[in-house]
């Protein structure tokens, strides 16, 4: 598996997962769209990291362009994909619901198409706990996850079934790892951790859904883009979650970090809190340490540390990020 294809190579876990491939030697063979759904500039930042590394390439390209994914399948070697792009974000999907569908679950059987084509036989699809809701805590990867209540997460289980299709007629070996709410250097400005850490800096009021007592199991990025590394290997068809493990945190205590990291006082505007939205998620992460000797290593003070000393360094050019 020397040659991987990333997808959402310029993308926030994307592009730290391709940073370490890269420094291990694996070629790899990026593509992103690009497009706009949050500022560009982001993805500028983090792609320009990977292209410093010679084992890089880059194609400005989407996968719901199948015709585009034949050519560069024709072009290149490819040993594996990693498919990492994605729309993402809950309510958004709510507002936008066919680019969820088109993206998320046409261009899955893009790649499926072409990599049975091409006899490439290993992808590894990113998920989403957004799958969990209504579940009992905490989450396992076998509990029956058959009522999505936003399209996003619509969207990711019929990538998800449709990856198992091809597992089953074509013999695919596909690793799902299921995501707990990432976070970390460059992440998403529509994610809490940045807009929350630009807010209380800039002195701009948090925009607080709920009463800031729900919580997630954050994950690092770094933790998370090893997870994907670990889960190249082949298990047949495997869902796995990669999940911090530990108990949830709550968006006060968050705030409260924040607040101590940056030595200023939040103002915070109470919104109700969105029906689509979870109240709390928590990873069962055995599977992930049985399968792939995988487990969380950055506690989330050390990473809301890291996240707030990258914001910090690169506040200039953040200071003109849109949220």
């Amino acid at each position: 598996m020397k040659n991987i294809l990333l997808t959402g190579a310029a993308g926030f876990i994307g592009w730290r997962t391709g940073e370490l491939l890269l420094q291990r030697g694996y070629n790899v063979i990026g593509i992103d769209n690009m497009n706009d759904y949050y500022d560009v500039r982001l993805k500028e930042w983090r792609l320009n990291q990977l292209k410093r590394f010679d084992n890089f390439k880059f194609y400005e390209l989407d996968i719901e362009n199948l015709g585009a994914l034949e050519v560069l399948f024709e072009d290149n070697h490819v040993d594996v994909v990693l498919n990492l792009a994605a729309r993402a974000g809950v309510r958004y999907s709510i507002v936008n619901p066919h680019v969820y569908l088109s993206t998320n679950a046409q261009g899955t059987l893009n790649l499926l198409e072409v990599m049975k084509k091409h006899n490439v036989k290993k992808m590894v699809l990113a998920s989403t706990s957004s799958l969990y809701a209504g579940q009992p805590m905490p989450f396992k990867e076998d509990l029956p996850v058959n009522t999505p209540i936003s399209p996003y997460a619509a969207s990711k289980k019929a990538a998800e079934v449709m990856a198992y299709t091809y597992h089953y007629l074509y013999g695919i070996d596909v690793t799902i790892v299921r995501y707990f709410t990432v976070y970390g250097p460059a992440g998403r400005p529509d994610m809490s951790i940045f807009r929350f850490i630009k807010w209380v800096d800039e002195g701009t009021p948090i925009e607080l859904y709920g009463d800031g007592t729900q919580s997630r199991d954050f994950t690092y990025v770094d933790d998370i883009a090893e997870g994907n590394i670990k889960a190249l290997k082949n298990v047949g068809y495997e869902i796995i979650n990669l999940g911090g493990g530990r108990n949830p945190i709550s968006l006060n205590y968050i705030i409260s970090k924040i607040e101590e990291f940056l030595g200023k006082k939040a103002k915070i505007t109470y919104k109700p809190f969105h029906k689509a939205d979870l109240k709390e998620t928590w990873a069962d992460i055995t599977k992930a340490e049985l399968i792939l000797g995988w487990k969380p290593k950055v506690s989330f003070d050390e990473g809301i540390k890291k996240t707030i000393e990258w914001y910090i360094k690169n506040r200039d050019w953040l200071r003109d990020i849109k949220l």
